[in-house]
């Protein structure tokens, strides 16, 4: 969870959040103008109500055909972190993956808003750059991109740089678009509450990757030697960065650390000791926006060999407390692929306990992809502690995912700053959004305690005086 502290299936269509439904006819063509045969892609809706009943969609702990996802509560209630698998994304051979750390009161309910219609969003974006592109082969989103070693390196080059330039804006014009719906939504306050994002594509040998926040991708690969080495994709986002604590600075925001915690630096307002957020870019934080805080997310581009084994996408409850090597050497030394997430999880929570046995612990979500697309049989997977019903579940879209993402599970540590809070606010029952359904309950069992007791590293350490009535 973003933690701020205190100073004192195939289907065929897909809709919009807003309810607008989106055709996604483009979802029976390879992207080159060539239609395959074998299915219509204009004769279903898909609204946020059923978007879970995709078949090949996966949003709680489980596994898919090339992917195992976990995540795990923390200590500080609600579990703010969500993820997603969405294989067959807009053609057989895609992927989308994402994983989202919330943070603020409301950071829960934002985090599963993003999940949920940020992928739909890209769908959306791809769909209007076909429509316009009209059946041509102007430039091909197919992912059959390899580079090659003869004399066409030139024209490679240049379906490359074509291929950048459209991916790079469906990105940018999706996460425009999110941050916009989180701006206007009536029924969730997005003003001090928000989420990182880190999220892929993959198809065929393309990786397309946009991510904002301090959430982290990294690969698998082997070297020369054919040992595994750890490839970080993404970078944390994080205020301390000189180019995002320039254009906070110009924006009139500040930057600077607590005194208990001078290695966390944060965003703060300019006329108040708030709200102290510890990344520099994010989903919603409002009361931010107009200094220096942004949700235009860093894109790349990167085109998988061989020697490439598996993508690990996760939250920063894993990344302060795991390095890169060390996930790299859990998930390729995990007796079942099947198991991997949630022994990344389960060692980051040992190492919490380890390291900093004060603190309160964070919430840790994981996805494993594994690039050749194989994944272990289901008695192994069964083995693990997962039942058929819960893969079945999961499959058919009828899993039902609790206030806290899972069922219960041991508790996560967080990988805060250690510090003592001299703060005793609460914020009594927060909504808990039913999945599917843009109806809020009240959460009877679980507060929202991230600024309260000892922690590390919140994402947030303070509300702003002015967070209940907005100037």
């Amino acid at each position: 969870m973003g933690a701020c502290v205190s100073t004192s299936s195939r289907s065929t269509r897909s809709s919009r959040s807003n309810g607008e439904t989106v055709a996604h006819s483009f979802l029976g063509i390879g992207f080159c103008g060539q239609k395959r045969t074998k299915k219509t892609f204009s004769d279903h809706v898909y609204t946020l109500q059923t978007l879970h009943s995709i078949p090949n969609r996966i949003f709680t702990n489980g596994k898919s055909r090339a992917s195992c996802i976990f995540t795990q509560q923390g200590r500080k209630g609600i579990n703010q972190d969500a993820m997603v698998v969405w294989e067959d994304f807009m053609s057989e051979d895609a992927i989308f993956c994402g994983v989202f750390d919330g943070h603020g009161p409301h950071g829960h309910l934002v985090a599963r808003k993003v999940r949920d219609a940020l992928p739909v969003k890209l769908l959306s974006f791809l769909h209007s750059y076909q429509s316009r592109l009209n059946g041509s082969s102007k430039t091909c989103f197919k992912g059959n991109l390899k580079r090659s070693d003869g004399g066409d390196s030139e024209k490679d080059a240049s379906a490359e740089e074509k291929l950048n330039v459209t991916w790079r804006e469906a990105f940018l014009k999706s996460y425009k678009a999110m941050d916009k719906e989180l701006r206007s939504h009536p029924n969730l306050d997005c003003f001090c509450s928000g989420s990182t994002a880190v999220t892929l594509v993959k198809q065929g040998s393309n990786l397309f990757m946009g991510y904002i926040g301090d959430s982290r991708a990294i690969l698998g690969s082997k070297d020369s030697r054919d040992s595994m080495v750890a490839i970080q994709l993404t970078v944390d986002l994080k205020p301390d960065l000189p180019r995002e604590a320039e254009r906070i600075k110009r924006c009139k925001g500040r930057v600077f650390a607590l005194q208990d915690e001078p290695e966390v630096s944060r965003v703060w307002l300019p006329f108040d000791d708030a709200p102290g957020l510890a990344m520099a870019r994010a989903f919603g934080d409002f009361c931010l926006k107009d200094y220096g805080v942004i949700s235009i997310p860093e894109f790349s581009h990167r085109i998988l060999t061989e020697r490439d084994q598996f993508i690990v996408l996760a939250s920063d409850g894993v990344w302060d407390v795991l390095s890169n090597e060390e996930v790299v050497e859990i998930v390729s030394s995990s007796p079942s692929r099947a198991s991997a997430a949630r022994i990344v999880v389960d060692s980051a929570a040992r190492e919490w306990k380890l390291k900093y046995p004060t603190s309160k612990m964070d919430d840790c979500a994981v996805v494993c992809l594994f690039l050749d697309g194989k994944m272990d049989s289901e008695s192994d997977y069964e083995e693990q502690g997962f039942s058929s019903a819960t893969l079945q579940s999961n499959h058919s879209g009828n899993a039902v995912e609790s206030d806290d993402g899972q069922k219960s599970e041991p508790s996560l540590q967080r990988n805060f700053t250690v510090r003592s809070s001299d703060e005793s606010d609460t914020y009594g029952r927060l909504p808990v959004e039913i999945e599917g359904n843009e109806e809020t309950m009240a959460a009877e069992d679980q507060n929202w305690s991230g600024l309260e007791g000892v922690t590390r590293v919140n994402s947030l350490v303070q509300l702003p005086r002015f967070s209940e009535e907005r100037p």
